[in-house]
């Protein structure tokens, strides 16, 4: 492999990344990515498009994120380098603003879901603490002061975040076997009813037209995986460890969110269910009225924490490698010499968020947007796998049934598109981050030109200095 004509002209002593993941830290980072906002804030929302067979579009979304897991598997185990899904549409289709958008759609679907988080975050925050903030400027500044606290963990380093992440992955996960456990004590006492499980409500739509318009939402909570790749240059041996450690947190997930929403809407009626950000803690009121309501409502904020504080983290590495390739401003590439965390990036993607939570504020708008960034470039991965098949490496890696990849590009492109009865406000709002990145692109661009710099984005570079990656610690 040689460097790139683009690579960064700074000496090489500025700092690198550190590799600090194995595969327990793998797993714990895949579970509290996909665990987290989706299932503790939108189970709700999804009960109002479908009404009692609220599982089932968590079950189809689930289907289509683990055949796309699929793909992602076999290109991370053959190219094991950081830059996920920018270093794959790169190597299939060597367009560089094609690569440059799916990046900035991949930092920008990061960015949406931690603005979600935020907001499910003020929404459990005045629940724990009973303030009458429910709504407007109240919720807007708890989000606001959330996220700037969030960036200040991900200043600390990786390893201090991921490790927090251990125990607020621990947390989010208790919250949910909280919920399960509930459930399983109704049915034992004969409480609750689960035959809601079984009844459609889709208002206007039919049966299938709601399901799938409620599957656009409830693609939110099975998101996460991606995040992983996006880290493989702090991963220990990923072409090893992934394939196990991937299924096994998709699959996990995906079993406690369908006891969760079997037992939710047992508990709780659909019309209920569906009002507000912290449809959970109406389940467990109903369940388990004796439980200190406080105590969940805080386990709620840790978990959506958790989910806010991955995203960030992927969305300012990506950002950070871009810039040390010139195709975004080179000041966005800075790394702090004593953190070794890149700190300018690391504000830049804050600044963005809060622009999201302050002008957006709805966690529905905002977790649908970040479905929708993402599906569009799952689409995008899907076909990546088919058209690098002819390219071959010269270690063993894992390799997808060929059938996969076609019904994973075929669902997520149609789960993108108007025909699902999406909400129009989710395509203007990606509409707007995406054409801060055209702009980003052609300005720096011109500024380039003037200076003599060439720059070309080499994604397999995103997570190094421009400069090929070294011996595996």
């Amino acid at each position: 492999m040689t460097k790139p004509p683009a690579a960064v002209s700074e000496s090489q002593d500025e700092p690198t990344l550190k590799r600090v993941m194995g595969p327990w830290l793998l797993l714990l980072f895949i579970v509290g990515d996909i665990l987290g906002t989706g299932i503790y804030a939108l189970t709700g929302q999804v009960a109002n498009d479908v009404g009692g067979v609220v599982w089932l579009p968590f079950l189809v979304a689930f289907v289509v994120a683990l055949i796309t897991a699929f793909s992602y598997l076999e290109l991370v185990t053959k190219y094991p380098q950081a830059a996920g899904a920018a270093l794959y549409t790169h190597k299939a289709f060597g367009i560089q603003f094609f690569t440059f958008m799916v990046t900035f759609a991949v930092m920008c679907s990061g960015i949406t879901s931690a603005a979600t988080a935020s907001r499910a975050f003020a929404a459990n925050f005045a629940e724990a603490f009973d303030l009458d903030v429910r709504t407007g400027v109240g919720i807007t500044l708890i989000g606001i002061v959330f996220m700037i606290a969030v960036a200040a963990v991900n200043f600390r380093g990786v390893g201090e975040s991921v490790k927090l992440n251990v125990l607020l992955t621990c947390i989010e996960l208790s919250g949910l076997l909280i919920i399960v456990f509930i459930g399983m004590w109704a049915l034992g006492i004969g409480e609750g009813d689960f035959s809601r499980a079984a009844t459609f409500d889709t208002g206007d739509r039919s049966a299938l037209g709601g399901v799938i318009a409620a599957t656009t939402l409830a693609f939110y909570a099975m998101v996460g995986f991606e995040d992983s790749v996006n880290m493989a240059e702090e991963c220990k041996e990923p072409s090893r460890i992934f394939p196990k450690v991937l299924l096994i947190g998709l699959v996990s997930t995906g079993v406690i969110y369908m006891l969760v929403s079997v037992t939710a809407i047992a508990l709780v009626p659909a019309d209920e269910l569906g009002e507000g950000d912290t449809p959970l803690l109406k389940v467990v009121q109903a369940g388990a009225p004796g439980f200190p309501i406080g105590i969940f409502a805080f386990i709620t904020m840790f978990a959506v924490a958790n989910s806010a504080l991955i995203n960030m983290l992927m969305a300012s590495r990506l950002l950070y490698g871009m810039s040390r390739q010139h195709v975004l401003p080179p000041q966005l590439g800075r790394v702090h010499r004593t953190r070794r965390t890149p700190y300018i990036a690391i504000g830049f993607t804050t600044l963005l968020a809060l622009g999201l939570i302050t002008i957006v504020g709805e966690v529905p708008q905002l977790g649908g947007t970040t479905a929708l960034l993402l599906l569009c470039v799952f689409t995008v991965v899907n076909v990546a796998v088919l058209v690098l098949r002819k390219d071959t490496v010269d270690h063993k890696h894992f390799r997808a049934p060929t059938v996969l990849p076609i019904i994973g590009a075929i669902s997520c492109a149609f789960l993108a598109t108007p025909l699902t009865d999406r909400d129009p406000a989710q395509y203007k709002i990606a509409g707007v981050l995406l054409a801060i990145g055209v702009v980003l692109w052609f300005v720096n661009n011109l500024a380039n030109k003037k200076l003599g710099v060439k720059a070309e984005l080499h994604p397999e570079f995103l997570g190094e200095e421009g400069v090929p990656p070294g011996p595996m610690n």
